[in-house]
C-alpha cells in the first residue's frame, strides 16, 4: 500500500508540477484522541508509544494539521512529490 501511494505521489508530482502545484504526502504516527488504532490505549501502551518518539511525547491532531498547513502554504512551494513522516522520530523497532 505505501508503495503505491508513493508512486502515486510521485506521478502527482509529476503531472501537477508544471502547473505550479505540489503533491506531498503527511505520515503521521501515533495521534492521542484519535481512535485511527483502535479505542483509547491502557496507560503502559501510551507510555510504550510515547517512549518510541525522540521527543518524549505522543502527537495531537494539531500536530498533524500544523504538517499540512505548511505544505499548502507558499513556503513549502518547492517541496513536491514528497512524505513527511509526522511522529515525533518514532522509529521502527525502536
Amino acid at each position: 500500500m505505501k508503495a503505491a501511494l508513493l508512486a502515486w505521489n510521485h506521478t502527482l508530482a509529476q503531472q501537477l508540477g508544471p502547473d505550479g502545484v505540489t503533491a506531498n504526502v503527511v505520515v503521521p504516527g501515533y495521534v492521542a484522541g484519535t481512535e485511527f488504532f483502535g479505542g483509547a490505549p491502557s496507560g503502559d501502551e501510551l507510555a510504550r508509544r510515547r517512549d518510541q518518539t525522540l521527543i518524549g511525547r505522543v502527537g495531537d491532531p494539531d500536530d498533524i494539521a500544523a504538517a499540512v498547513a505548511f505544505l499548502a502554504s507558499p513556503e513549502a512551494g518547492y517541496i513536491t512529490g514528497e512524505f513527511l513522516n509526522s511522529n515525533g522520530g518514532a522509529l521502527c523497532g525502536r
